[in-house]
């Protein structure tokens, strides 16, 4: 039985989690241009900062998940291809405390946020502390964000659901490269996993 929206993401068990809008990504300092171009076209910067705005707004959690790397790379392998692929484009652009790791100023980056880096593998579940700091807020429910549906969201979707959290993904605040491709891993591996809806629908459930 499919759960009430309002009753999903009831703004005191959810967060609000973005993958990687970051300077270096997805915005002016952006490496893969066309990584950036596709989120553009979709809308998912303005679409991520209305859902930062409706989540603060409404008293739910607003945590952004980064890549930042240490200039000599230590504690960072490049042990696949895309990790390899990542690290030769971005070149010191994400490096730590540098403009590139910065999120995007769409987000529009509160002190109440939360910001967790990481410094090596591809979902900040399994990098990071970010389980355990959803634990010690109470939060149930995740609302995912970002890019990118090639891998990154896929992750962070697939490691919520293991940790036991609903998952709730709007479609128009992710994307993926090419576009039609991260359309079909929405209809074809996301919907089995998450609750798909719209930033209108969210931002409505948190008014």
């Amino acid at each position: 039985m499919a759960l009430d929206l309002n009753d999903l993401v009831a703004p005191a068990h959810t967060a609000l989690v973005t993958m990687e809008l970051q300077r270096g990504v997805v915005g002016d300092l952006a490496s893969l241009t066309e990584l950036r171009d596709a989120a553009q076209a979709v809308g998912v910067p303005a679409n991520a900062g209305r859902l930062c705005g409706a989540a603060r707004d409404s008293g739910a959690r607003v945590v952004h998940c980064n890549a930042a790397f240490r200039p000599d790379r230590q504690g960072s392998v490049a042990n696949c291809r895309v990790l390899a692929a990542s690290l030769r484009l971005a070149g010191d652009s994400l490096d730590l405390g540098t403009p590139g790791t910065h999120n995007i100023p769409e987000l529009d980056v509160k002190s109440s946020d939360l910001v967790i880096e990481r410094t090596h593998g591809l979902t900040p579940f399994v990098a990071t502390e970010l389980d355990q700091i959803l634990r010690n807020m109470d939060v149930t429910t995740m609302v995912a964000v970002g890019n990118s549906l090639n891998v990154g969201i896929i992750g962070l979707v697939l490691g919520a659901v293991d940790l036991g959290y609903q998952v709730v993904v709007p479609s128009d605040a992710v994307v993926g490269v090419p576009v039609e491709f991260g359309e079909s891993v929405m209809v074809n591996t996301i919907s089995l996993l998450a609750t798909i809806v719209t930033t209108d629908d969210l931002v409505a459930a948190w008014a």
